[in-house]
């Protein structure tokens, strides 16, 4: 099948390699000519593991290209909405500027039996309002929703073994039965492969993403507000997530304590779908969100007085040594980053702060070009005074604890995703604090 997407950021460029991968024409349109001109050298403009490699494959089978010509669409079968939909400047909702562009852009190009279909996470009700500005332009395409569920660090694995397949489809029988046609022949082989398939209406679909992101959200802060009560008591949040994670009701995922989500799409998605509530007039459904959302910045803040009472209650000429800058490990993506925030706020503080990522070291110079950057562990915990670690890469997690303690200034290490073993750093000599245990 003949694909365009529209969007060549993380998500349209991941899923155009990945879909040209398995043997489709890909397409991939954007407005922006240096992404493009590096997508077609066979560049990755982002860090995902796996990804540079299936994007140069497909490229040398000749089955992906990328261009900022949208007329080229009028040779593609299906187009595949890919853009961002960020949160507002200045309020809590999604900023749907790049989907209405996208759509408005594809208008004039778009071939009388095409089939338009949205993977970008939007509020409930916009597929019908892009399926109303269709008819508004005198386009009658078929049009669905086809949400995406990709993690940061698995995203081609995400797009080409997913553990779900969602469809939303218009009410009108003609239409449905066309997109469904076009979505089957594309996802045919992950179909046959027994990868399950959920069929709904538009706002069915829409609202499986941004539920599934909130429920994911309530988890993580759950776990972290327990871990503020085991502070308070002398309680192991570890061994309380370990013991009702066997629970198979609950399940051990994402119930690691620590400080907290981060990225473009947890903190945004909740709050983008409680404003969405409130324009439903159901505010009071998804109250319970606004305490997810402030138990996650709670904890960042939490992690700041915890150093500070660790410099004997002032940054001011200290160095701190942060290992971790992107929201998570395996990925550069620093939106909304917990590690970041942190480092950030301390550095505000009068503290000298030394920040290293495995990924997230460029990105983090040309944003905060206040904060030092050093090229491992070792070198940012030179002369430190307290190290952090707040992003779980395996280069920290296997860090020793002997060879760091001979370059730091003191050997005080706050572990904020509890993923060092608190017996081997105490016996190296370190001051060894973490999140939620005793």
């Amino acid at each position: 099948m003949r694909i365009s997407t529209i969007g060549c950021g993380y998500l349209g460029a991941v899923y155009a390699a990945s879909m040209a991968s398995i043997g489709h024409e890909v397409l991939g349109l954007d407005v922006d000519q240096k992404k493009v001109d590096d997508l077609n050298r066979g560049i990755a403009p982002f860090h995902e593991p796996g990804f540079e490699k299936v994007l140069q494959d497909a490229l040398e089978a000749g089955r992906l290209r990328f261009s900022t010509d949208y007329s080229l669409a009028a040779d593609y079968t299906a187009h595949v909405i890919c853009v961002g939909t960020p949160q507002l400047i200045d309020a809590a909702g999604a900023d749907l500027t790049y989907v209405h562009a996208a759509v408005d852009a594809l208008i004039p190009y778009l071939a009388e039996d095409a089939v338009v279909l949205g993977r970008s996470t939007v509020p409930v009700g916009t597929a019908a309002s892009l399926r109303e500005r269709l008819r508004a332009a005198g386009r009658e395409n078929a049009l669905a929703w086809n949400p995406e569920f990709l993690r940061e660090g698995f995203a081609v694995e995400d797009t080409l073994r997913p553990d779900r397949i969602v469809y939303g489809l218009p009410e009108d029988p003609a239409e449905s039965a066309r997109a469904r046609a076009v979505l089957d022949e594309m996802y045919g082989t992950m179909l046959e492969n027994g990868t399950p398939l959920v069929a709904g209406n538009y706002a069915t679909a829409e609202l499986v993403k941004v539920s599934a992101n909130s429920f994911l959200a309530t988890k993580i802060s759950f776990i972290n507000a327990v871990a503020e009560i085991c502070e308070a008591t002398g309680a192991d949040v570890s061994v309380v997530a370990e013991a009702i994670g066997l629970d198979d009701r609950i399940g051990p995922k994402f119930l690691r304590a620590g400080i907290g989500f981060g990225g473009g799409c947890l903190p945004k998605d909740i709050r983008a779908f409680m404003a969405r509530a409130g324009e439903l007039g159901v505010t009071e459904a998804l109250g319970f969100l606004r305490e997810v959302d402030h138990v996650n910045n709670r904890r960042r803040d939490h992690v700041v007085n915890m150093a500070r009472k660790e410099l004997g209650g002032s940054f001011t000429g200290k160095r701190v040594a942060v290992l971790g800058a992107a929201f998570k490990p395996d990925s550069d993506d620093t939106r909304q980053s917990p590690a970041l925030y942190i480092a950030s706020k301390i550095s505000g503080r009068g503290a000298d702060v030394v920040v290293t990522d495995p990924a997230a070291n460029a990105r983090v110079h040309a944003e905060r070009p206040n904060l030092a950057i050093a090229a491992d562990a070792y070198e940012a915990a030179a002369g430190a005074d307290i190290v952090l670690l707040l992003t779980e890469w395996t280069q920290f997690k296997e860090l020793d604890p002997v060879r760091l303690r001979e370059v730091v200034a003191a050997p005080v290490m706050i572990d904020g995703r509890n993923v060092l073993d608190p017996a081997a750093w105490r016996e190296a000599g370190w001051t060894y604090l973490s999140m939620g245990r005793p």
